[in-house]
């Protein structure tokens, strides 16, 4: 009797630390899901402000070439 009981001791000991692990690997999932998050903002934000600043560079440009081509 005591080898069955040892067996079932040790199985729900696995699951439990099964069960542990996989709430280890849920909360870390969830901490990386809001720094892809945190971090497409960011890029969306850069984004923006590299093209705000190009457009009046784009405008500059683009007299420079008309000034250029009526030489």
């Amino acid at each position: 009797m005591f080898w069955p009981m040892l067996a079932v001791a040790l199985a729900f000991l696995g699951i439990a630390v099964l069960g542990v692990l996989a709430a280890r690997v849920l909360a870390e999932v969830r901490r990386l899901a809001g720094q892809v998050s945190e971090s497409s903002l960011r890029i969306s934000r850069a984004a923006e402000d590299l093209e705000r600043a190009a457009a009046p560079l784009a405008a500059a440009s683009s007299q420079t070439v008309q000034t250029l081509r009526q030489e």
